[in-house]
């Protein structure tokens, strides 16, 4: 019988495995001149275009079932009612078309709010609002929410984020709750009650936004590393950490440095929420997307948070529990990641007991498909 750490989270049913799917943010962000960028505007018809791409390309038969649309998709002030506005010209049809259109091609659909005056980019925010918002998202069918923190200025945003949720729970909608508040909490040096945020959220931002950048990813792994001990057990089925997004295919990462940020994703038990232009992405890169091997670790359905277990010439180890499971011993997932920018090969020798595989009946190893058979 294998105990494992309990941790009390959401129970509202909702992300028992990471999320996966594709968002308009990082790749997009808030580009509304669709006169100037056709192709690459906030818009309704990018957002059909992702999910024929999405069903063409295979990306929803490997899982990407979420289609998010972030900041940037409404009108600039709201109606005389006091209802947000879909932007009139760039979504001509209505946001409950798109999200109609989102789910009868088998996906679901999440939209971007903040928790503040204003949006990020200065788009209505929820305050003074809440009930009023999430009741018309609930009505437009929406079945996943990008909540921010911009405009607030509310020292601890817990109690409103809770107010929050008991807002999603009052529509009998199931939404899936992503809360951003503890990366502003950890901005601004003010500690979150981690046991209170997985409790009132399904997967939560604990860092800096992600840049398209191999410094940006290097960054936010060395944050998931330092503050592992304290976050990891928080982290489970129905509630994640969340790192951000993939870079996958855009212009900041090499070949190589994109499989260390899917297959690191993957071992942390991440969202894996793509931002990228499906109809450019060359082949290589698609194919990491839709590692069928580094997604079965993502959803894995134990949701154990994997661990960086060794630095040894700046070379790291991360290991992830996984099934199956035989008596009181894991399967693991064993990803190692090197920092050396020398550009030359780099000899590591490591034993199992190193990182923490102490089972006597030894292991058999998989890479590449290939089966190897290990003793400690």
């Amino acid at each position: 019988m294998v105990i494992l750490p309990l941790i009390e989270g959401l129970d509202n049913g909702l992300a028992l495995t990471p999320p996966m799917g594709w968002m308009t943010w990082q790749r997009y962000r808030c580009i509304t001149d669709c006169q100037k960028y056709p192709d690459e505007c906030i818009s309704d018809k990018l957002v059909r275009r992702v999910v024929d791409k999405m069903i063409s390309d295979g990306y929803l038969d490997v899982g990407y079932e979420y289609i998010i649309v972030d900041d940037c998709w409404m009108e600039n002030e709201r109606d005389s009612s006091g209802h947000l506005v879909e932007d009139k010209v760039r979504f001509p049809y209505g946001m409950e078309s798109l999200i109609n259109y989102v789910h009868s091609n088998g996906f679901k659909f999440g939209i971007y709010e903040d928790y503040g005056r204003k949006t990020c980019m200065g788009y209505p925010g929820m305050l003074g609002h809440v009930q009023k918002d999430i009741n018309k998202f609930a009505d437009w069918g929406i079945d996943y929410i990008k909540v921010d923190g911009c405009y607030n200025d509310e020292v601890d945003l817990s109690d409103g984020y809770e107010m929050l949720k008991d807002a999603l729970n009052n529509t009998g909608r199931p939404i899936v709750y992503s809360c951003s508040y503890p990366a502003y909490h950890d901005e601004n040096s003010i500690p979150t009650d981690f046991m209170k945020l997985s409790k009132n959220c399904n997967l939560w931002r604990n860092y800096d936004d992600i840049q398209d950048s191999w410094g940006s990813v290097t960054d936010i792994l060395d944050y998931f590393a330092l503050k592992q001990d304290f976050i990891a057990k928080y982290a489970g089925p129905g509630h994640w950490n969340d790192p951000d997004m993939l870079l996958i295919g855009n212009y900041g990462l090499s070949y190589d440095q994109s499989k260390v940020q899917m297959a690191l994703w993957a071992v942390l038990s991440a969202p894996l929420l793509m931002s990228v232009n499906l109809d450019t992405i060359r082949p290589e890169y698609a194919a990491i997307l839709k590692n069928k091997k580094i997604i079965q670790v993502n959803q894995d359905p134990l949701g154990i948070q994997g661990l960086r277990v060794l630095r040894k010439n700046k070379i790291e180890v991360w290991t992830k529990k996984i099934t199956p499971v035989i008596g009181e011993n894991y399967s693991y997932a064993v990803a190692f990641y090197s920092r050396r920018t020398d550009g030359s090969p780099q000899e590591f020798n490591v034993t199992l007991r190193d990182i923490g595989l102490n089972f006597i009946g030894g292991y058999k190893l998989e890479v590449n498909f290939i089966i190897y058979n290990l003793a400690i």
